[in-house]
């Protein structure tokens, strides 16, 4: 039992963990520090006897942290104040405001993500694209990807390209950006340099603007850095993506798919994909792929990697050609 000695933060966040169980543990687990894993991992091998009502207080504390700081997003601390006030009175309100506020660390540019599109757009077109492309990276890749399109094409391939090829960036340049920009916001809270940018942003926002522009910047990128322009193709579409795909798509680039292929690439596939490609397949076809995956001897990570890349290329083909459609973000809709 734990009741007779105050519970660390760490140990509460042990006992979360193994409440919600081991999956959802392993997806929080994705987005901590090393060293945060390491501590937690320690206290969870430690935890032996964890009372109900403890782990309950734990949730219930989890559940209304997580709910303070919705509010905050959504209106900011004195809304969140005043609801959580009305909610939980005001003693139970202002401690768990004090606990946000006393951590919370402001990101710059915060009040851009708030903004309409055309409103940022007309902030920043006069500014240089590097400027832009640090601005870009704060943003979320649908606003991005908003204002992106409505910039001149070849200022659009030369944001695309710094932000793939932006590195990391210290406070004292976001600062500086901030005063050019004539803004002022709240301390960065870290003197440590802050990894903004990169490949995988450009592609984020790649993914989220319509399949014209992105050809259009892709190709003429392709003129000046062709092998930037293909790593960023190779990372638009992944193997997971595959659950993404109506089952028409999944029909169609299963036809151009080599059975060997594919039973190498689904030896290390998720259960979601492997579920989505043999629902799409005959009866006859899930026995014989499943039989071949079943009597296939041991298989590099190397050579399954290779697999479900061929597999992404023809995916890939398919909707140059126009045969299947991928669709960009979560807000596309699909008519059949």
């Amino acid at each position: 039992m734990r009741s007779s000695y105050v519970i660390t933060g760490s140990e509460k966040a042990s006992i979360l963990l193994i409440a919600l169980g081991k999956d959802y543990s392993a997806k929080v687990l994705k987005h901590l520090r090393e060293e945060e894993i390491e501590q937690l991992t320690i206290d969870i091998t430690n935890t032996r006897m964890i009372d109900a009502k403890t782990k309950e207080s734990i949730i219930d504390e989890f559940y209304e942290l997580c709910l303070a700081q919705n509010y905050i997003s959504e209106g900011g601390i004195e809304y969140a104040r005043q609801v959580l006030v009305s909610a939980l009175g005001s003693d139970r309100a202002y401690s768990l405001i004090e606990k946000i506020t006393s951590s919370l660390q402001f990101r710059p540019f915060d009040y851009l993500r708030k903004a309409d599109a055309n409103q940022i757009l007309n902030f920043i077109q006069n500014e240089n694209p590097q400027t832009i492309a640090l601005i870009f990276s704060y943003l979320s890749p649908q606003q991005s990807a908003l204002i992106l399109g409505s910039l001149p094409q070849e200022q659009q391939i030369e944001i695309i390209e710094k932000i793939a090829n932006m590195g990391s960036t210290s406070p004292e340049s976001i600062k500086e950006v901030e005063r050019v920009l004539e803004k002022k916001f709240t301390a960065i809270g870290t003197e440590d340099y802050t990894a903004v940018g990169g490949i995988q942003s450009a592609v984020d926002i790649l993914n989220s603007v319509d399949i014209g522009t992105e050809k259009r910047i892709l190709s003429n990128l392709a003129e000046t850095n062709n092998e930037l322009a293909e790593e960023i193709r190779r990372r638009m579409f992944v193997f997971d993506d595959i659950v993404k795909l109506d089952d028409r798509s999944i029909q169609r680039f299963l036809k151009d798919t080599d059975n060997r292929d594919l039973a190498i690439a689904l030896k290390g596939a998720s259960k979601e994909v492997m579920k989505v490609i043999l629902s799409n397949m005959s009866k006859r076809q899930q026995e014989m792929i499943k039989d071949d995956i079943e009597c296939m001897p041991p298989v590099r990570l190397r050579d399954v990697e290779e697999a479900q890349q061929k597999i992404v290329n023809t995916i890939r083909k398919l909707e140059d050609l126009g045969e299947i459609i991928i669709a960009r973000n979560e807000g596309d809709e699909m008519f059949v």
